[in-house]
């Protein structure tokens, strides 16, 4: 979130419908801040139902407001994201994707990543192997 916002508070129990209802982005921040607030202590059955309210008003919003955007990355796309997030390089790769053409052609989607070339890139930037490898 990049801006503070005041999270929708339960007095005894209660919250203002108006609270409930998310339209726009402001709306959603709020639900959001106030989900955080939620999730991170033991709830009364009050806010489990405030939470499930919530959660489904912030779904609703969002798939409404930010559509999926299309496929998933291929692995190449993911590669090379991932090599921007960390300040990488294609020679930063080579050892792990098998030398200089071997990581070209990978990163140019003409290669495909084997398993022990995922499982190497999961391992460096910590996410799963699977990431990397197309199963269709």
């Amino acid at each position: 979130m990049a801006t503070q916002v005041e999270p929708i508070r339960m007095t005894r129990g209660k919250v203002s419908i108006v609270d409930l209802v998310v339209k726009t982005p402001a709306d959603n921040e709020r639900a959001l801040a106030a989900l955080d607030g939620l999730m991170s202590r033991k709830r009364t059955a009050e806010e489990d139902a405030l939470f499930d309210v919530l959660a489904d008003q912030i779904e609703k919003f969002e798939s409404k407001t930010y559509p999926p955007l299309g496929d998933d990355p291929t692995p190449a796309e993911t590669i090379r994201f991932l090599m921007e997030q960390n300040g990488l390089t294609q020679k930063d790769l080579w050892e792990m994707l098998g030398g200089k053409s071997h990581t070209s052609e990978i990163l140019n989607g003409k290669r495909k990543v084997g398993i022990r070339q995922a499982t190497s890139l999961g391992k460096r930037f910590k996410i799963s192997p699977s990431a990397f490898v197309r199963f269709a």
